[in-house]
């Protein structure tokens, strides 16, 4: 199943292959709360300050049109490649720097627009994370963290082995390059950002 992906303004398109083979995690670490602020929140928050993520493959996400509105910023120098659209503002996704680790963590709000719901595309949420940093009393409970883990390190495993990892929206093709330069907040800036928090 395909899942379709878009931009709140509808100038970045195009779809998630394979849903069935992607997990749903909510994530509540200080990190995602931080880029959800920068991005001025837009409900990527939920009221704990987690953010619905959908765990899937790079080769499985397919651009159609707008890639020259995507945009790429770092927390820190040495942080996740977290990838929104300047258009709008919408978050798309946060992957490692290096390419070889077939992941992306795409953020909810690109796909909440379609019609289909994620629950049906991707099924329930499996797992909690980083709960610590959840807002308020009480924290959400731990669950499914451990199976989710091990589903994602068979799909990088499996990657590696089948050269897919190559196949990578958010690289030069042949190359470990983002096609597009990320923005490396300073150290003001983070400060500022999580002060907000």
């Amino acid at each position: 199943m395909n899942h379709p992906l878009q931009c709140k303004c509808g100038k970045v398109k195009g779809y998630v292959a394979h849903a069935e083979r992607a997990d749903r995690v909510v994530c509540y670490c200080k990190d995602c709360q931080a880029f959800a602020h920068f991005l001025g929140e837009y409900g990527i928050l939920d009221e704990k300050g987690g953010t619905d993520i959908i765990q899937a493959l790079p080769l499985d996400v397919n651009f159609m049109e707008g890639t020259d509105a995507l945009a790429c910023m770092r927390l820190t120098p040495k942080g996740l490649l977290r990838w929104y659209t300047s258009c709008c503002n919408t978050p798309i996704g946060n992957i490692m720097e290096n390419f070889r680790i077939s992941y992306v963590g795409l953020v909810h709000n690109c796909l909440d627009n379609s019609g289909m719901s994620l629950e049906d595309s991707f099924g329930p949420v499996r797992a909690h994370v980083y709960m610590k940093s959840a807002r308020g009393e009480p924290k959400p409970e731990s669950m499914g963290l451990f199976a989710v883990f091990f589903r994602v390190m068979r799909r990088l495993v499996m990657a590696r082995i089948d050269g897919s990892y190559k196949s990578n929206p958010f690289f030069v093709p042949g190359s470990g390059t983002p096609i597009v330069t990320p923005k490396v907040l300073s150290q003001a800036e983070l400060e500022t950002l999580e002060n907000s928090l």
